[in-house]
């Protein structure tokens, strides 16, 4: 994953007690992604969580979601050690794993999975980086597994909202590359990588989660 410059409202975690980072945006919307969780996720299996980040979120999945082994993973070592404070003391969570969602062929090193999950990244990586990790989640996925991606979108090739415009202007302005991706762009992305939609569903802040099933083949 490239390491990209981001404005100071992007990826914002302090210090808390233990080793844990504190992300207030994965205070906010926890209680709404345990929600969707609870209902779209399978009732058992494997559940890969991709830039788990502070790891707030997968702690709060792997207590809410109990029949699912958690694989939380990040790409920094600081973000891994958070992961781990968090996770200490839960059965159903693995070690963080040091991977790289952007990089091609990291489906092969991964056991195969019955749920993927991605929060808060797809903004931050280019389109280029994005198809790469719809591709390898898709490769990694049992027959039947889901996929489940959240973030900011624009809708139509529109920036629905006074924030959404100003924070993806932000992050053009520091990498052209990066930046809100589109809803119809990523239907077609996931159609590609034998992905069968099953629903999108709005989310507080405005935002949008995907989930898509791997399709039998």
């Amino acid at each position: 994953m490239t390491m990209r410059k981001l404005p100071s409202n992007a990826s914002v975690a302090t210090e808390g007690n233990g080793g844990r980072l504190i992300a207030p945006a994965a205070n906010r919307n926890a209680a709404a992604l345990c929600g969707l969780m609870a209902r779209v996720a399978p009732s058992s299996g494997r559940a890969l969580e991709l830039a788990s980040g502070t790891g707030q979120h997968v702690s709060a999945f792997a207590r809410r979601l109990p029949g699912l082994y958690w694989q939380p993973s990040d790409v920094t070592a600081e973000r891994r050690s958070s992961i781990d404070a968090y996770t200490k003391g839960l059965p159903n969570t693995a070690a963080a794993l040091h991977l790289d969602a952007t990089a091609s062929g990291w489906h092969k090193t991964i056991a195969r999975q019955d749920l993927v999950v991605l929060i808060n990244l797809l903004h931050l990586i280019s389109w280029t980086e994005t198809k790469t990790l719809v591709a390898e989640a898709a490769r990694v996925l049992n027959t039947g597994g889901r996929l489940v991606l959240y973030g900011p979108f624009m809708r139509a090739g529109q920036l629905t909202s006074d924030g959404d415009q100003r924070f993806h202007d932000a992050l053009v302005q520091q990498d052209p590359e990066i930046g809100y991706k589109d809803d119809a762009e990523l239907l077609a992305l996931l159609k590609n990588s034998d992905l069968e939609l099953v629903e999108i569903t709005h989310m507080p802040a405005n935002n949008l989660a995907f989930v898509a099933e791997k399709a039998v083949t």
